[in-house]
């Protein structure tokens, strides 16, 4: 009986419970999954794309010989062999070695007297030719990482490429941001996390989220129209201009205010009651509780907030459009008008902007910068989660 009942039932209980157990195909769970890969792996590829266009635009940038037009032009028509002659003085400046085109030729600068100026003639593998008077002058403009970096005029138009007139603005307007919203948002997180009723929670936290919903062109508008004149009441006229950086920055942290107020409240309340509890066990008040076990608890989390929350400022278009100022300017003082990168894109993509211009590429190289900025405050921001997190049980 016993041999009968291992060679005969048991395997066939066994087999059928393994087939009952065995792992049935989903078609369902398969698919949604493959969806959700497409989705990541889509978001994954925009960004490559974006980055794509900008390193390309860039590229171009600070490779490419540009023509601009001087608003010069020869005073006397010139044949293949005269290489000194005279020009109209008006116009933009051209110094030594500077590589100037009449026509197709190509010439370099060797010396300049007044209006006359002495060139190697055929440059660039190109033909000396004879030139009509009147003919235009156009001087070839190549960015380089050394002009782009050092130099303080944005200019482009006339051969100014300082990158940092631009960056200080945004910088300064980044600053006053984050000086009013993190106070702010860091109070009020406090407040909802630690004292609010459930009720007031329920109250103030969409109020607060009405703030976002406002179109940031209605800010920029209430900088002009409300925070200058008031800055201009309290400091008098003759040192606030009209347009500034500071108007700007103040309403750009109230317009970042939420998003302060709401992912640092977020990480206050994901910090464990037991916590509170033992600090109110041990005699704390609640503000002691608040301000020295919670907020270290949670300084990831507020780390990151505030991080983000500088990126959102540092990309603030409309605001520093309207109120910052329509030109670039290296200030350190944020009551004077500076233009922002963001608010130079907005300004010059809306005139009239020639493709493929030295204008139209420097778009790009002010994006990708930007772009390496907000990188490397989001890259920044994992490493302080990482660093600081803290695991409770």
């Amino acid at each position: 009986m016993v041999s009968q009942v291992k060679t005969g039932v048991y395997p066939d209980t066994i087999a059928a419970h393994r087939t009952a157990l065995r792992k049935r195909p989903r078609i369902s769970e398969t698919l949604i999954q493959g969806f959700l890969f497409l989705c990541g792996a889509l978001s994954i590829l925009v960004t490559v794309g974006i980055v794509y266009e900008l390193g390309k635009e860039s590229l171009l940038f600070f490779t490419r010989q540009q023509w601009e037009g001087t608003n010069r032009t020869l005073i006397e028509a010139i044949d293949a062999t005269q290489t000194t002659f005279k020009i109209t003085e008006t116009g933009m400046a051209i110094g030594l070695n500077d590589t100037i085109r009449i026509g197709a030729e190509a010439m370099e600068v060797r010396e300049i007297r007044g209006d006359l100026v002495t060139v190697a003639r055929g440059q660039q593998n190109t033909a000396a030719e004879t030139h009509v008077a009147g003919a235009e002058i156009e001087l070839s403009q190549r960015v380089t990482l050394a002009k782009f970096f050092t130099k303080t005029e944005w200019n482009p138009q006339i051969g100014k490429f300082g990158i940092w007139a631009l960056v200080n603005a945004t910088m300064m307007t980044s600053l006053i941001a984050i000086v009013v919203a993190l106070p702010l948002g860091l109070c009020v997180a406090i407040y909802l996390s630690e004292y609010a009723s459930a009720r007031v929670r329920s109250v103030l936290k969409p109020l607060l989220e009405v703030l976002a919903a406002i179109p940031t062109v209605v800010y920029g508008y209430f900088a002009l129209m409300f925070t200058t004149p008031l800055l201009r009441a309290i400091f008098g006229v003759e040192h606030v201009e009209i347009y500034n950086t500071a108007s700007a920055g103040i309403v750009i942290g109230i317009l970042i205010l939420p998003l302060v107020s709401s992912m640092a409240e977020d990480a206050l309340s994901a910090v464990p009651q037991s916590l509170r509890q033992a600090a109110y066990g041990l005699g704390a008040t609640r503000l002691e509780t608040a301000l020295r076990v919670v907020v270290p608890a949670a300084i990831s989390g507020l780390a990151a907030a505030f991080i983000v929350a500088a990126s959102r400022a540092i990309g603030e278009t409309m605001v520093v459009a309207i109120a910052a100022g329509a030109g670039p300017a290296f200030t350190f003082n944020p009551f004077k008008a500076a233009e922002t990168m963001t608010g130079h894109i907005v300004r010059i993509s809306g005139g009239d902007l020639s493709y493929d211009s030295i204008d139209y590429n420097s778009i790009f190289a002010i994006g990708l910068m930007l772009f390496f900025i907000t990188l490397g405050l989001n890259i920044l921001s994992q490493n302080i989660v990482r660093r600081f997190r803290e695991e409770y049980e």
